[in-house]
């Protein structure tokens, strides 16, 4: 009886690969092969498909001989347009769809054309899942176990999409489909986001042959940081009112058009991945009154909660017996709880991201409306994804009106202190999110958030996804347990296209997830999920699910608690919790002390899952790994010189001053009649510095998170003809060196600048704390001007172009190393952290 199990469990396990390594389609053409106008499907077997024999007659002369044209590729006439949406940041209690309070109508309609899915599954962060989205492998074996900005060097978590592992773009572009990305594209490592390249890890190198959007984690949606393919762009520059959530909407509508224009039988697959909800939360005016006007969040957010967990009940969208969890206490305090200052402030935090995922949510649907228009709605598979993992709480339980100061240790700000950009809030003069108790309540039935891989508010995630002619219990709900990497196969099954056995000359690694095409037939409603296990992973918190068990590790840090020394040993050093989903749809109920057997038994397949998926080495660090080295162009080099005006260097690809001694230094020559302008700026107005002329005047300043910025100052203005500046910068800490030893004390320390103007010093100021993490992301490194956003408002507005000649810049930088003895010392206070735990 036990073997027959077992066998029965590895015929399931197998059979998601034998459907994918099917023999090769057979192949179908139009017309008369070698006219122009024939037509052919490939076989599946190779990308791109070897060039056909020649099938016409060569003889001497031209008269004499028989033209033959290769057949365009086309894809399967079953196949349909394919419009893949997924939102940021978002969990299962934001849309209305699933019994939220904000307003979803484009979510709605898909849901009630088509059907609602309550079990799917991210991976708890967002490049992670969107890796996982696009490739049908688990994030780790597509090499995004965290975002890129955190990569390190292990297969698992370098931030670089496999060679063996082609994105569904890649495979739908080469069987003749018209393929496109919108929005966020964080699947580009950090390191590789300039204008170097290389490009075969931007979009348009992964197998989308047009690119509008951002590149990065976030954007400013008033001012992104936006490239059209590989080309950085500013439709921006001049339009006060323009936003890049209705920018995007406008730019796949035409593109939609154009493609239609120009040849109507060619199928899309148009993949559509805003930056909303993810912070910044930046809508426009319009839908904040309309939010605001609506009183969504005055009575809190226990009562949001409550009332999410009733909607849900009364749509049937989670079992009537789901058992919802105490308010966390511990975690956040309750709304009864809060100042009246809070309150407001809150509620105002609260309002900006609702009306951020309604106005979202509208213009998807007048994407979803253009194809209606088109007249190809009836043959479009529409999949609306709410949310690449749970509702994010890294504002921490205040909220921030400035997002970078988070990634920068700086994650409470006093409330009072916030109260300054009450009226900003949303608006360029932020970059703002929410109070944790609102994301709480967003994630509900379940609890924490995104970056909790093993809680599933962390990673459940609702989906609607309608097909006409194809589904037709429309409104039905789907409960089966799945993954985002089963969008992969799904595609390939519903457009009848094999997955390549190899690209570019590559063998192709098979594809980890399980197609849920079978959900969209009546008759499966209740046949039980295919995807029979399954392991969640993010930064040392981790579980296991399979066959409806999940094995979990008990929550041992908030997001916002991202500084401090790292478990040493994620895989061991935990409390493990157990949960029958089959009846605790909420994962509400531990019973780990009754199945000490089943325990065990999840933990050794969690490990043969990590082992088989690239899992190892385990990192339970955060921010730390946010400074970690990488290979970017910078690597290895203390001096860079320039000797032309340059903008638009990424973070990624800059030199860092972080953490560092450095030396500035400007050769310049000032015209008759003085000069302005910026010689050298990294960042933007919530954090960065910026080197440059102030009425004729050199400054050089840090601007330190929206909070403080120091200023160091020549007093007299410069003459006209040639002049050195320079700023030297004496940082006092050890480094990034430490974090070798689980240890952050090198990081963010204390510093003294000197400015000096043609070798004479004239202003030296000590700074009592330095950047210890990040720059702000989407703003770049630019040399003779400053793009986006300037670092002071008050001193001037970009692009502030230099107009002084600039004949060298000069950038020295000396990173710490660690003495000997500082190593003894990092060595021991290791040793009595270990020894404490």
């Amino acid at each position: 009886m036990k073997l027959k199990k077992m066998l029965q469990l590895s015929s399931l396990i197998v059979l998601p690969f034998l459907l994918l390594a099917l023999p090769a389609a057979a192949q179908e053409t139009t017309g008369t092969l070698g006219s122009p106008s024939a037509t052919t499907t490939l076989d599946g077997k190779q990308l791109p498909a070897p060039d056909p024999k020649f099938g016409g007659v060569i003889k001497n002369g031209a008269l004499q001989s028989k033209s033959w044209w290769a057949p365009r590729v086309v894809p399967p006439k079953q196949a349909p347009n394919i419009l893949l949406i997924m939102t940021d940041d978002s969990g299962f209690g934001v849309p209305s769809t699933f019994g939220g309070v904000i307003p979803t109508p484009a979510m709605d309609r898909v849901a009630k054309n088509g059907l609602r899915y309550n079990n799917i599954h991210s991976t708890a962060l967002c490049s992670p899942t969107r890796a996982a989205i696009i490739t049908g492998r688990n994030h780790h074996s597509a090499g995004f176990g965290v975002i890129s900005e955190q990569s390190t060097g292990f297969p698992g978590y370098n931030s670089i999409i496999p060679k063996d592992k082609a994105t569904i773009g890649r495979i739908l572009k080469d069987n003749g489909f018209a393929t496109s990305w919108f929005g966020k594209d964080h699947n580009t490592p950090a390191f590789a986001a300039s204008q170097v390249g290389p490009f075969d890890h931007w979009p348009t190198g992964l197998g989308f042959e047009y690119f509008y959007g951002f590149v990065g984690g976030d954007a400013n949606q008033w001012q992104p940081n936006l490239f059209r393919n590989t080309t950085q762009i500013y439709p921006f520059q001049g339009k006060p009112d323009w936003n890049l959530v209705t920018a995007m909407a406008d730019d796949a509508i035409d593109y939609l058009h154009r493609i239609d224009q120009i040849d109507p039988s060619k199928p899309f697959f148009l993949h559509y991945v805003p930056g909303a909800t993810h912070a910044p939360h930046h809508p426009t005016k319009e839908w904040v009154d309309k939010i605001h006007d609506m009183h969504l969040f005055d009575d809190g957010w226990n009562k949001l909660r409550e009332r999410i967990f009733e909607n849900q009940k009364r749509l049937g969208v989670i079992p009537a017996d789901t058992q919802l969890e105490p308010w966390p206490t511990d975690v956040i305090k309750n709304w009864e709880d809060c100042t009246e200052e809070e309150k407001k402030l809150f509620i105002r935090q609260v309002e900006i991201f609702a009306a951020f995922a309604a106005y979202n949510d509208h213009e998807i649907g007048r994407v979803i409306q253009a194809v209606e228009d088109l007249g190809k709605l009836d043959n479009t598979l529409v999949i609306y994804i709410n949310g690449d993992n749970g509702t994010s709480a890294e504002g921490g339980p205040l909220g921030t009106p400035n997002e970078v100061a988070f990634f920068n240790g700086v994650n409470m700000m006093p409330v009072e202190q916030q109260m300054k950009w009450y009226d900003a809030w949303g608006t360029e003069e932020t970059y703002n999110h929410m109070s944790a108790g609102w994301s709480w309540a967003f994630d509900t039935p379940f609890t924490w958030f995104k970056q909790n891989a093993s809680k599933l508010g962390g990673v459940r995630q609702c989906m609607a996804v309608s097909w006409p002619g194809h589904i037709k219990d429309q409104g039905g709900l789907r409960e089966q347990f799945m993954h985002v990497i089963d969008v992969v196969p799904t595609l390939l099954e519903v457009c009848a296209i094999p997955a390549p056995e190899e690209v570019d000359g590559i063998k192709q690694a098979p594809i980890e997830g399980t197609s849920f095409a079978y959900t969209f037939d009546e008759k499966n409603t209740k046949e039980p999920s295919r995807h029979k296990t399954q392991y969640f992973e993010m930064m040392g918190q981790w579980a296991l699910y399979h066959e409806g068990w999940l094995l979990s590790t008990k929550v041992n840090r908030a997001p916002w608690e991202a500084y401090g020394a790292a478990n040493p040993d994620p895989l061991n050093n935990q409390i493990l919790e157990l949960y029958d989903l089959n009846t605790d749809f909420s994962q509400s109920q531990n019973i780990a002390d009754k199945h000490p057997d089943k325990v065990k038994e999840l933990k050794e397949v969690f490990i043969q899952e990590a082992k088989k998926y690239q899992v190892f080495p385990m990192d339970a660090s955060v921010a730390a790994r946010i400074v970690a080295p990488r290979p970017n162009i910078s690597a290895g080099r203390t001096e860079f010189v320039y000797t032309r005006l340059m903008t638009g260097l990424p973070q990624g690809d800059s030199p860092s001053l972080l953490n560092s001694s450095y030396t500035i230094t400007a050769d310049i020559t000032v015209p008759e009649g003085g000069a302005e302008g910026m010689i050298l700026t990294s960042g933007g107005r919530f954090t960065g510095y910026g080197f440059y002329l102030l009425k004729g005047k050199p400054v050089f300043l840090w601007n330190l998170l929206d909070l403080d910025r120091i200023k160091w100052e020549s007093p007299n203005v410069l003459t006209p003809g040639k002049h050195t500046i320079e700023f030297d910068f004496q940082y006092d800490g050890l480094g990034v060196g430490t974090l070798a030893f689980n240890n952050m004390s090198g990081l963010g320390r204390s510093g003294t600048g000197t400015l000096s103007v043609d070798g004479k010093a004239v202003d030296t100021k000590k700074m009592p704390k330095t950047i210890p993490m990040i720059l702000q992301w989407d703003e770049a490194f630019d040399i003779g001007s400053d793009t986006l956003t300037g670092v002071n408002d008050a001193d001037y507005q970009p692009p502030f172009p230099l107009t002084a000649t600039l004949n060298k810049l000069t950038v020295k930088v000396d990173h710490p190393q660690l003495t000997p003895q500082d190593i003894t010392k990092l060595e021991a206070a290791q040793r009595n952290n270990k020894s404490s735990e």
